[in-house]
């Protein structure tokens, strides 16, 4: 028997493909999204689907939509796509939609992230806990798969990237740029997709390719770009043609990265800081999101251009809960995450990119230069440690530092000199996520030692 509990994880669906997640799974949770949604007075009459280039993407996208059709719901297939491109589809259409990706992850695994009509988040406290309930309840009565006289709903094939491109175009003004040349490294997955149909043809800008050819197996590296390893390539590319910047996309091409023209990493929370200035120019006094664990520049540079920044916890649901209860005009994670109200208060990197290239080209110093504006602290990155107990240890760390404490998501600890450092648990495994923050480098290591040292010992 299959336990949902250990795949439907707090945002999304998450697992090996066959043994975890698999067609009759797939079939499942496309029949309890419908039965919720329904439920829940959310509508669920058609929905939208989309998959990236797994192997396992298509079947399994097919097998949820027979299970949403079974409930009478019709089924628009937007194919192969990037989870923002769901998005759009999800925003623009109006209507729930189920992305089929597993982001980051190895080639082993596939996911369903899912999303209510215009895009908005469906987590843990939105919907998934009731999904995975009704799901479970699917499986293990052991009722018979879907047929095609169970398909109550039609099905229809809708192509989505022309209008997704030109969308995204319209939000961000790039006619005006000098020249850039821009390193691409798609890493084998969306982004080889997507990123021609947006930056590819009447921009001044000279795009070099770097893995663009859809693989789910993920021959060149992982697709992960929040692993310094990840980025070597594109970090060589960029300084053998001399670039003047480079993008990084996850698999599924909802999170970008950038790196200066020297090849060396630009910090999200410096994006986050840098395309909050642009949007605060449009909207003077709106409000920014930012998770707990992003750089202190981010709310010390919103406050500086009159914004008014909102502290959250880390996940998507929770950003886009608080964007949308805020009205928030942008938010920023440290995983390279940004959101947009332009976008229907969801992620896309693909939009924060189209912001950095216009910053960077609206002017004519290098990207290293107007960085260093926004570069006040030295941050460890998030650091993971496998623990026996995560609770126990969590009091251990803070017994061992008796200092300021709150609790919005795991604990934050505030030393005199303007430090700080967060531990909280994962999700779904047994670890402890470290970040700490120092005025210097030197403070930074220390604390993060001192802190490692607890948490290990």
């Amino acid at each position: 028997m299959i336990d949902l509990s250990r795949i439907v994880k707090a945002y999304d669906v998450r697992g090996t493909v066959p043994d975890q997640l698999n067609e009759p799974v797939a079939e499942a949770l496309g029949r309890a999204f419908v039965q919720t949604l329904r439920a829940r007075g959310e509508f669920a009459e058609k929905i939208v689907t989309a998959h990236d280039m797994r192997a396992s993407g298509p079947a399994l996208a097919t097998a949820f939509a027979n299970g949403a059709r079974a409930e009478g719901a019709d089924v628009l297939e937007a194919g192969l796509g990037s989870t923002d491109l769901l998005y759009y589809a999800s925003g623009v259409l109006d209507l729930p939609g189920a992305m089929f990706t597993a982001s980051h992850n190895p080639a082993q695994y596939n996911g369903i992230k899912l999303c209510k009509q215009g895009a908005k988040p469906v987590g843990q406290d939105s919907g998934l806990t009731e999904i995975r309930e009704r799901a479970q309840q699917i499986l293990d009565s052991g009722a018979p798969r879907v047929t095609d006289g169970d398909l109550k709903g039609g099905i229809e094939q809708y192509s989505l990237l022309e209008r997704y491109a030109t969308h995204l175009l319209g939000l961000v003004d790039l006619s005006a740029i000098r020249p850039l040349t821009v390193v691409v490294d798609a890493g084998n997955g969306m982004g080889g997709y997507t990123v021609p149909a947006v930056l590819g043809s009447g921009l001044p800008l000279t795009i070099i390719p770097l893995y663009f050819e859809l693989d789910g197996t993920f021959p060149n590296h992982e697709a992960n770009p929040l692993e310094p390893a990840n980025l070597v390539d594109l970090q060589a590319k960029v300084r053998e043609t001399g670039a003047d910047i480079g993008l990084a996309f996850d698999g599924d091409a909802d999170r970008c990265f950038v790196v200066d023209e020297r090849g060396e990493a630009v910090s999200p929370s410096v994006i986050t800081a840098m395309v909050a200035v642009r949007e605060l120019a449009k909207e003077p006094g709106a409000t920014v999101i930012h998770n707990l664990i992003t750089s202190k520049v981010v709310p010390e540079i919103v406050r500086e251009h009159g914004g008014e920044p909102v502290r959250t916890r880390v996940g998507h649901s929770f950003i886009k809960a608080e964007m949308a209860r805020t009205g928030a005009i942008f938010g920023g994670e440290h995983s390279a995450h940004y959101y947009f109200r332009d976008f229907w208060g969801a992620d896309t990197g693909m939009l924060a990119a189209l912001h950095t290239l216009a910053l960077l080209g609206g002017q004519a110093a290098p990207l290293s230069t107007l960085a260093k504006d926004y570069e006040r602290y030295a941050a460890s990155g998030e650091i993971n440690s496998t623990v026996a107990d995560t609770a126990a240890k969590m009091a251990e760390v803070e017994q061992a530092f008796p200092v300021e404490i709150d609790r919005l998501d795991g604990i934050t600890l505030s030393f005199p000199d303007g430090s700080w450092a967060n531990v909280r648990p994962s999700n779904t495994e047994p670890l402890l996520r470290l970040n700490v923050e120092a005025p210097t480098a030197e403070r930074m290591a220390a604390l993060r030692d001192e802190m490692l040292a607890v948490i290990r010992r």
